[in-house]
């Protein structure tokens, strides 16, 4: 049963890598495929039409209510000119948009904080968990939980999450979050996020990625205050172009 469930945890990291060196895409943002059209003179047979029937009872139907939005608090969006810069205080810093549930991301993530540590610049993180994903949103939630104890004990369950990846499903994964409170002395409510303060942080960063049509994960920027012409830089491929990236920003 337990090699079952590793088969099918290794299918859903495959699905991830399409193509590999991009990580995880989303797939609800691609092209319609096309459909030629039949050659003319061809006669083509229309599928036949399905006809409701609705059934007449004397008692009148009442109107549907409106669906109620949730009482989610709604964060101020950032526009691409204000995320794509350095934090106050920098120069040059390295943003990336990640999803804990993405495979290429938790491979990332060490070498963006080693080059962050080597070249002593901001390593500056966004949520944009993908839809194809079944727990990334909730786990980016929880490390936004623990971001309000402090940012470094946030950034070490990320660390976590990417470090016991391929074994959380939506099951366990407050089990695992439950773990990680218990080793770090800090206690885990059982609603984690009940004003949904820390929901609406999550979505701003989802939606600032979306604004500045981002469609897969990891996605990398070294981002710069030097040159106002060319203010940030993607760095496609992390593992062979991160340190040469930041090398030639640096020296704009």
């Amino acid at each position: 049963m337990k090699t079952s469930f590793r088969n099918s945890l290794a299918f859903l990291w495959a699905l991830c890598f399409v193509p590999a060196v991009m990580g995880c895409r989303d797939t609800h943002s691609g092209p319609a495929s096309a459909i030629s059209p039949p050659p003319p003179g061809t006669q083509v047979a229309s599928a036949p039409q399905t006809q409701q029937v609705e059934i007449a009872t004397s008692t009148p139907r009442p109107p549907q209510a409106a669906p109620v939005a949730a009482s989610v608090p709604v964060q101020e969006p950032q526009d691409a000119s204000s995320a794509l810069r350095p934090p106050k205080g920098a120069q040059v810093a390295i943003v990336v948009f990640e999803d804990l549930q993405c495979p290429m991301c938790s491979r990332t993530q060490p070498l963006l904080e080693q080059a962050s540590k080597t070249y002593k610049i901001p390593l500056v993180l966004h949520d944009f968990p993908l839809p194809m994903h079944n727990w990334s949103y909730q786990a980016a939630v929880m490390a936004r939980y623990f971001d309000t104890h402090s940012k470094a004990l946030g950034n070490e369950f990320r660390d976590y999450i990417f470090q016991n990846q391929l074994e959380i499903n939506p099951q366990n994964l407050r089990g695992y979050a439950e773990k990680f409170a218990a080793a770090h002395n800090v206690g885990l409510p059982f609603v984690i996020d009940p004003t949904g303060k820390l929901a609406a942080e999550v979505n701003a960063d989802r939606d600032l990625g979306k604004t500045i049509k981002l469609d897969h994960t990891p996605t990398v920027y070294i981002v710069n205050s030097r040159n106002p012409a060319k203010p940030y830089v993607e760095v496609k491929e992390p593992g062979s172009q991160l340190y040469s990236t930041i090398d030639a920003v640096m020296k704009e």
